[in-house]
């Protein structure tokens, strides 16, 4: 299946193309190991009911109400440092490494919405019998839909959906196909992470970002971006879930935002015109201070 991040993809190609000058492998892996831990978490697994050991960060108290962070395609936990810090004061934070990606385990198989579905749902129950506000961008709006088509919506206390596609109506414009030729993994995968980002960021916690993303092997990153099912999947779980809903977008996925509000009780949708596909790095006391307002009237009152 071809979602929205396959053109957020096609798009950091084109970027790519423009860019050069890739440091070899081993020197991103070097600089990768200076980047501090985030203060006050602890580095947690649990194992999966298919035998895989999965990572997650955790902070804060454990006695208050959990949420539960899932990054994108190919990205490590560690991306929501600034919501960690944040969110920790005053809730128990936990952000996931999904199979293949951070330091979770580099399984042989799972990468299909399914699996990536029961994994969260698995993390969820791992984490104890309380729901939780899950909080999904990219490809983790895909995996955490897919939970609620795998489990249903009773693990969830509400969902923060950071722009992808749910399938709503307008489709996301498709990009015309390019004839350039196609990069190298590495050379695509260092052009895509920084196309993500409108605000600069070090080249160290580029170069970070970039040796996590290539754990992920490159069939896995490839099967990651074409889950077997219709647009309709996304939408049947967003409409199943009988949670709060917080929608946050760029332009381009403006009028599903629009259509999605109208047509779904219990949602609010913001649009972020300035920031990139990484907006809660780019514009971080916004998107807290949005997601913080949303929790303490709809989730947590």
């Amino acid at each position: 299946m071809r979602h929205g991040l396959r053109r957020i993809c096609a798009l950091a190609l084109l970027l790519g193309l423009a860019l050069c000058g890739v440091a070899p492998a081993q020197t991103i892996q070097a600089r990768a190991i200076e980047w501090d831990a985030i203060p006050h978490t602890e580095s947690h697994f649990f194992t999966t009911t298919d035998g895989v050991r999965l990572h997650y960060l955790e902070a804060g108290p454990r006695a208050a109400h959990t949420i539960v962070f899932v990054p994108g395609w190919t990205m490590p936990a560690w991306i929501w440092r600034p919501q960690i810090v944040a969110f920790s004061r005053a809730y128990h934070v936990v952000a996931f490494d999904p199979r293949g990606q951070g330091d979770s385990e580099v399984a042989p198989d799972g990468y299909d919405q399914e699996r990536r579905g029961r994994d969260i749902n698995e993390l969820l129950a791992h984490l104890g019998p309380a729901p939780a506000l899950v909080v999904g961008w990219s490809l983790g709006v895909l995996d955490t839909l897919a939970d609620v088509h795998v489990a249903g919506d009773a693990r969830f206390a509400g969902l923060v959906l950071v722009d992808n596609s749910v399938g709503e109506e307008p489709p996301p414009t498709p990009r015309k196909p390019s004839h350039a030729r196609p990069l190298p993994h590495e050379v695509f995968m260092r052009a895509f992470i920084r196309s993500m980002f409108r605000t600069p960021q070090t080249p160290a916690y580029l170069d970070r970002l970039t040796a996590t993303a290539l754990r992920t092997p490159e069939p896995a990153a490839h099967a990651l971006l074409n889950y077997p099912v219709p647009r309709t999947y996304w939408r049947e779980a967003i409409y199943a879930a009988r949670v709060p809903v917080l929608y946050v977008v760029r332009p381009g996925l403006a009028g599903q935002a629009g259509n999605l509000q109208r047509n779904r009780p219990d949602t609010e949708t913001a649009v972020f015109s300035d920031a990139g596909h990484a907006l809660f790095v780019d514009d971080a006391a916004r998107f807290d201070t949005l997601m913080q307002d949303f929790i303490q009237r709809h989730v947590w009152p």
